[in-house]
């Protein structure tokens, strides 16, 4: 029955019966053997060839030709019912016949109530076809019908058990697919929600780094050039500072395609030695008042860098928009972390209204390692940027 191996469950059923399938062809054999050259010509000897012949007929096509449209698996069955009533009022040797095509009720009828109404069936048919070949008679009670309601009755509890075996297999089989599926989904979600998570950590680190650099650049040179013949030394001295970012850039370049240090693998150092290089380096190209408080504090690289990278793009947004003359640093250790708190004297702006990219950069830089960003501005007042990273730090 391996023509039905590609459904659930005729596939359970096709497997389990392949050896009582071939116990089957073996008995067709055998009682067309028996009627050819046992029996005595005769026509009640070629109407139960005939009888045979249509079932042999009816379940080679079905197993050959399972989607055959004109014998279907009840087909099938309602001959193989016809044929047992006809056996059992020619012959009486029915038996053999009946037990072994025995699981094909539950194997083709599908569901447990159109298997129990074949059997039924089958077991009306033949009971009938015996009383009208010996009539009622104490034999026929206590032999014929015992033995087949017995062999019904087995019948029935053994399928009605298989039927809840593959049941359950069948719903275990759906259960593990279905978490297969999920997981799955789970893990290609996953893989995309990571894809996107380091797309956002190279576009953030690009844009504090490379971006930033890159915009450093272009005022200096733009200020170099405008100054070559009023001021030959500024300009100089701001295409030493055009060399000095082109070269932090290259570096900054090389440290994003390189494998980055691991959270746990990260140094200490001094905050404060990371800031001032890069405060000073603002004061020198853009000719603005620092004033600067740092604390010497040591933390691990991860905090250092998000500050660093905190502070460089305040400075940024101080040189681009806020036209300031003055700004204040200040790096304090507080109770509950460290606490960066850049200020300016510029325009301001309205805070509610600004979607740049740096400010939710900072903002998510600092989510990663538990902290947070605080901006307050308003227009005509400055700015006041406030970075705060809840870690253990040491003087």
């Amino acid at each position: 029955m391996t023509a039905l191996a590609g459904s659930t469950p005729d596939a359970f059923w096709a497997t389990s019966l392949r050896r009582w399938n071939t116990v089957c062809w073996l008995l067709f054999a055998v009682m067309a053997v028996g009627l050819v050259a046992i029996d005595r010509p005769g026509g009640s000897k070629y109407a139960a060839l005939a009888l045979l012949g249509g079932v042999v007929l009816s379940y080679a096509v079905l197993d050959r030709f399972p989607s055959n449209p004109v014998v279907r698996p009840h087909v099938y069955l309602s001959v193989l019912v016809v044929a047992l009533g006809g056996l059992a009022y020619l012959r009486g040797n029915y038996a053999a016949l009946f037990m072994v095509t025995l699981p094909h009720y539950w194997l083709f009828g599908r569901t447990p109530r159109a298997s129990m109404a074949f059997l039924g069936l089958a077991t009306a048919a033949t009971a009938a076809g015996s009383v009208l070949r010996q009539g009622w008679s104490v034999e026929f009670f206590t032999v014929t019908l015992v033995s087949t309601l017995i062999v019904v009755a087995v019948g029935v509890l053994i399928g009605l058990w298989a039927h809840s075996v593959v049941g359950q297999s069948a719903e275990r089989a759906r259960l593990i697919t279905e978490l297969e599926q999920a997981q799955a989904e789970l893990s290609e979600a996953h893989q995309r929600q990571g894809a996107a998570d380091e797309r956002e950590r190279m576009a953030r680190e690009i844009h504090d780094t490379l971006a930033q650099g890159f915009a450093s650049i272009i005022v200096l040179a733009e200020a170099a050039r405008a100054g070559l013949d009023s001021d030959p030394a500024r300009s100089a001295q701001q295409l030493r500072s055009i060399e000095s970012t082109a070269r932090e850039n290259l570096a900054e370049a090389r440290e994003l395609v390189g494998s980055p240090q691991r959270p746990g693998q990260a140094a200490a150092g001094s905050v404060a030695q990371t800031l001032r290089r890069t405060l000073d380096r603002f004061a020198e190209d853009t000719g603005l008042t620092v004033d600067a408080d740092l604390a010497d504090l040591e933390c691990d690289q991860q905090t250092r860098i998000a500050l660093l990278r905190c502070t460089q793009e305040s400075l940024a947004n101080v040189r681009k928009h806020a036209r300031a003359s003055t700004v204040g640093v200040v790096l304090a250790r507080q109770p509950y972390g460290v606490e960066l708190e850049i200020t300016d004297d510029g325009t301001g702006f309205v805070v509610e209204s600004s979607s740049g990219f740096g400010l939710d950069g900072m903002r998510k830089r600092l989510a990663e390692l538990g902290g947070r960003l605080t901006v307050t501005s308003s227009l005509g007042d400055g700015t006041r940027v406030l970075a705060l990273i809840p870690v253990g730090v040491s003087e």
